[in-house]
């Protein structure tokens, strides 16, 4: 119900508003500062304008709208991560990690403040209407995205089942926008997705990390013969795998490293600290992995690629990725709304982090796709942390970055093919895995020779 209210009972909603915010983030972490009495002052500045509003503006205006809008410009202006889920958000959200909802099937983000695909979802009305990452989306209903929030984006193109909706694409060689019919559609994300690529040559696909997906690993792995001794070797493929829980990231891991630290968080605030390290129990057998990755995999498909990677139990092969090294803490607050905070960065087991960065493959393969968004094009990214190891690289980034471009010439890091026989890095990570063998036997064959020849 919109009505005016008085400046003092402004004063005293903001105030309790803000203990609200406060008692919530308790949960979370263990010490809260003590608030500085100039902060205060600056809240008072909040207060006023909210009561200048409500007293002076030309209609009037429901004073939860106003407060949510506010806190929402606070989350926004921090970290392209960080952001305020109202009530009906937050169930969204909660709907997403169960791999269902009604809409298009997209993953996007915000690049110089218009919403940009970071990749479409296979099998889904967006990915059968050939839109790709990079793609600019300008217009949803024929209203413009300019310096729409995500959320608020989100919400315009989710709906039921069979409903239309209308979008206007800019692509690098379009004259002007380009309109696209879709019709909204239950996406459901299979987690998993496997196959046998050859006789004891298998491959999984994650296309997110959602509650089951360590479940699902576990049965496809037990489908394709793992345990049995059937794999001489497995393609990962993690391309345009958004992320999803960090806990299922370093269940996945755990699946294939017996021991180590799988990744660990740094926050500045304690009880933000985590680490999350392998059981011996459950792992599968030692069989060669290749794991594929583009500028798709974000978050916890880094923390899986980035695991596999430092542990040498798996070989990195594609392109370099998004580079989204940060955790969001998700904080519900009394009214059945919640703050997603960023609360943390991540880090592989060598002390990596990966942030506006991304995982360096180990075999580089394809060409990086300019138009592809990463996290580093993110207006108000967070920087990296600069370890080491990180500056003794940077020196040869230029160089190496000019070598492989030079090398990987026509080959693109382009969306999943939409016809797998033309999928050229998997083709690739099959012929790695088999040659494995061949140099393993030739190998063996000299050892052998040796030995014979010493005891003649």
């Amino acid at each position: 119900m919109n009505k005016k209210i008085s400046r003092v009972r402004v004063t005293v909603f903001a105030c309790l508003m803000f203990a609200v915010f406060a008692a919530a983030s308790w949960t979370v972490v263990s010490r809260v500062s003590a608030v500085p009495a100039e902060s205060y002052e600056d809240f008072k500045i909040f207060t006023d304008v909210i009561g200048i509003v409500e007293s002076s503006y030309t209609d009037e205006v429901d004073t939860q709208e106003l407060i949510y809008g506010a806190v929402k410009g606070m989350l926004r202006g921090l970290d392209p991560h960080s952001s305020f889920l109202t009530p009906e958000d937050y169930k969204e959200m909660q709907v997403d990690t169960k791999g269902s909802f009604g809409g298009i099937g997209i993953e996007i983000g915000l690049r110089d403040n218009v919403l940009t695909v970071i990749s479409p979802i296979e099998d889904t009305p967006a990915f059968k209407a050939g839109l790709e990452a990079g793609d600019l989306i300008v217009k949803i209903e024929g209203q413009s995205t300019k310096d729409m929030s995500l959320m608020d984006a989100v919400k315009l193109m989710r709906g039921k089942k069979g409903t239309p909706l209308t979008i206007w694409i800019m692509r690098k060689g379009f004259a002007e926008p380009k309109e696209i019919d879709l019709v909204r559609a239950i996406i459901k994300i299979q987690s998993i997705k496997h196959r046998v690529l050859e006789e004891g040559y298998g491959y999984v696909r994650v296309t997110q990390f959602q509650e089951r997906t360590d479940r699902d690993l576990e049965k496809a792995l037990n489908d394709l013969g793992s345990k049995k001794g059937e794999l001489k070797g497995l393609v990962l493929d993690l391309r345009n795998n958004p992320g999803g829980l960090l806990k299922q990231a370093a269940e996945v891991s755990d699946k294939f490293l017996s021991e180590g630290l799988i990744v660990y968080t740094k926050g500045r605030v304690p009880g933000q600290d985590m680490e999350f390290s392998a059981r011996s129990k459950g792992t599968h057998p030692d069989y060669p992995i290749i794991v594929l990755v583009n500028g798709g995999s974000a978050s916890a498909s880094e923390i899986v690629a980035g695991a596999l990677q430092d542990h040498k139990r798996g070989i990195v092969l594609g392109t370099q990725t998004f580079g989204k090294g940060s955790v969001q803490t998700i904080i519900p607050l009394q009214d059945g709304s919640a703050v997603r905070l960023t609360t943390a960065k991540y880090y592989t087991p060598s002390g990596r982090s990966i942030q506006a960065k991304g995982i360096e493959p180990d075999i580089i393969v394809g060409k990086t796709y300019n138009g592809r968004l990463k996290e580093k094009d993110l207006e108000g990214h967070l920087k990296g942390d600069g370890s080491a190891t990180e500056k003794k690289e940077k020196k040869q980034d230029k160089k190496s970055a000019a070598e492989k471009d030079e090398k990987d010439e026509g080959e693109k890091d382009f969306p999943l093919k939409r016809n797998p026989d033309e999928d050229i890095q998997l083709e690739r990570a099959l012929d790695y895995l088999k040659s494995w063998y061949i140099f393993k036997g030739t190998i063996e064959k000299k050892e052998g020779g040796v030995e014979l020849k010493e005891a003649i």
